[in-house]
């Protein structure tokens, strides 16, 4: 049974589940744990997707009866209403859609984001909050928590530097499209002449990794500080050294937490931090070491501009990897990332595909 325009086939995903439920239900299936724990994850996302699909399919099958009902008998307000859910349906179908492209090795895993502010003092402190707001919001429209685990004030306003995690099925599939550095043009808000600024934050993202993935380290190459946060915690956390920041000696990688009343809580924060850009540094020497063999130019992308929001002398925020832009700036700010992310998506894939 195919629906949707062959989205999904419910037959043929209902017997995947099947066929992992009787491996989890044999006598030595713990044996392996790390096995069995990456059996579990990928049998409920399959359920997830199964009834997700398949209440797509019964909600098109009510929109076609109503769809045949006013044929016969047309009617103002029940055409009305078969126009909005006609709509949910589609913004629904679409994030289906969407969700279809995130099929990398990590796109399910929750998601670490690190905003820094670039050279520009005051005017990108505030552009790094900007983009926390930005980002804060579009998790709460999207159904993802969000919380700052770590953050630097600026000197004057704004934020030098914030950590953040991202909880929820696909946060790092869909947020990995906003690693890269963002510009900001606009009339400077702390410029007594009202002169127009340009700013710069880079943002990074990286997957947060469980249990399957191993990493080692050594205890000896780590130096552990701890001290109170600087940042809105509560009054608990500013009494009490409950802040700990991870220094990774050989590479220089820090990592912190603050945002916990344990300073346990928080080291373990701060350790899984690192866990993943240690892990994400491993993956890109190798990458690295390929392109010599291969003879290969990579591009620098943690460096790479790939976002311009431009609010004068016009309104304009536009990607320049995947060209899609859009003059509602308000909206973007406001957490509208679906449509870039959608574009990066697509973007890549078709990237992928030429390679």
């Amino acid at each position: 049974m195919t629906v949707l325009g062959g989205l999904f086939d419910l037959d043929q995903l209902q017997e995947n589940i099947a066929i992992n439920e009787a491996k989890m239900a044999t006598p030595d299936f713990w044996e392996n744990p790390t096995q069995a724990q990456a059996l579990i994850a990928v049998t409920n996302h399959d359920k997830e997707r199964y009834n997700q699909l398949q209440s797509l399919a019964e909600n098109l099958h009510s929109l076609q009866d109503t769809l045949e009902v006013l044929a016969e008998l047309p009617d103002a307000e029940l055409e009305a209403e078969f126009n909005k859910e006609l709509a949910t349906e589609q913004e629904a179908v679409d994030q289906y859609r969407l969700s279809l492209l995130l099929n990398g090795k990590y796109d399910a895993n929750n998601a670490i984001v690190e905003i820094n502010s670039g050279a520009g003092g005051t005017e990108a402190c505030d552009w790094t909050a900007m983009l926390l707001r930005m980002y804060t919001r579009w998790g709460e429209q999207n159904g993802f928590q969000v919380a700052v685990v770590a953050d630097q004030p600026g000197e004057t306003a704004g934020i030098s530097q914030v950590t953040l995690t991202v909880t929820g099925h696909n946060a790092y599939g869909y947020l990995k499209s906003e690693k890269g550095v963002h510009r900001l043009v606009r009339i400077s808000p702390f410029d007594a002449a009202g002169r127009r600024h340009t700013s710069f934050a880079s943002v990074d993202v990286l997957p947060e990794l469980d249990e399957t993935v191993q990493v080692t380290i050594n205890p000896d190459d780590l130096r552990v500080d701890v001290f109170r946060s600087s940042g809105a915690g509560g009054q608990h956390i500013n009494k009490t050294s409950s802040a700990v920041r991870i220094t990774h000696l050989p590479t220089g990688i820090v990592t912190s937490s603050q945002a916990q009343r344990s300073q346990l809580q928080n080291r373990v924060t701060a350790m899984n931090m690192l866990k993943s850009k240690l892990y994400e540094l491993e993956l890109e020497k190798q990458a690295q070491e390929k392109a010599q063999l291969e003879g290969k130019q990579l591009e620098i992308g943690w460096g790479s501009q790939i976002r311009s929001y431009v609010f004068h002398p016009y309104t304009l925020v536009k990607d320049h990897r995947t060209n899609y832009e859009t003059a509602n700036g308000k909206a973007v700010m406001d957490g509208d990332l679906n449509p870039f992310i959608t574009a990066y998506l697509q973007w890549n894939l078709q990237h992928k595909n030429l390679k």
